[in-house]
């Protein structure tokens, strides 16, 4: 009689244990981070101003807050191209292990009036190279001025178009858009968001994650 019922609370005990991990395992599956790569230039590397005042570690504070398990790996340098993207990217996508990447790239390009062939070219590698890592791409729509005349400004436009289309890629518009045109939400060279800018951008592209990133995981 004894035996049994030492046999029948290693068991309830077995049990309980078996119960609790399984449920700690499911839990943590659920909250599994979702790791996102910022492949960007001054746009994204808060260009002038502090790093705390950038939208992509508004964005993270935001995320923090919310205990929302998505960590953001801002891997954006002001003056980059497509080009130095392109070069950068393999040893980041190593480092990291990333579970999308933000493809932020190109304006500088434009600004240098490089080839709009040479830009999808990157771009495509860059896309390439991503999902090889196992990782799924978010390719930002880049616009420029028409300086360099309003062909090469609507070819350059259509690049990323055509880049998401044949990679089938989910595209985003150029985030900026909205407050370029409005000169108290830009520094004085006309080109970058200034601070008060950054939080409108924090806000639009935790929307873009929200309708493309969390609802694909």
């Amino acid at each position: 009689m004894l035996l049994r019922s030492l046999f029948v609370i290693f068991f309830v005990i077995s049990y309980s244990v078996t119960a609790n991990t399984d449920h700690s395992d499911a839990k943590t599956q659920s909250k599994q981070t979702t790791k996102i790569l910022i492949l960007g230039d001054s746009l994204s590397a808060g260009y002038g101003l502090k790093q705390d005042q950038a939208w992509a570690q508004l964005l993270q504070n935001a995320y923090e807050q919310e205990k929302s398990p998505i960590l953001l790996i801002n891997a954006s340098i002001s003056g980059e191209t497509s080009g130095g993207a392109l070069q950068r990217l393999p040893a980041l996508l190593a480092e990291h292990s990333p579970d999308w990447v933000l493809v932020e790239i190109g304006g500088n390009d434009g600004l240098r009036g490089y080839p709009v062939k040479l830009l999808k070219q990157n771009l495509s590698q860059i896309v390439d190279k991503s999902i090889a890592a196992n990782a799924k791409v978010l390719l930002m729509e880049i616009e420029i001025t028409p300086n360099l005349g309003k062909r090469y400004a609507t070819l350059f436009k259509g690049a990323y178009q055509q880049v998401a289309n044949e990679k089938n890629v989910p595209l985003i518009p150029f985030f900026i858009t909205s407050v370029v045109t409005d000169a108290n939400l830009m520094l004085p060279d006309g080109i970058h968001p200034n601070a008060e800018a950054q939080p409108l951008l924090s806000e639009k592209m935790k929307q873009h994650f929200a309708d493309i990133i969390l609802q694909s995981d």
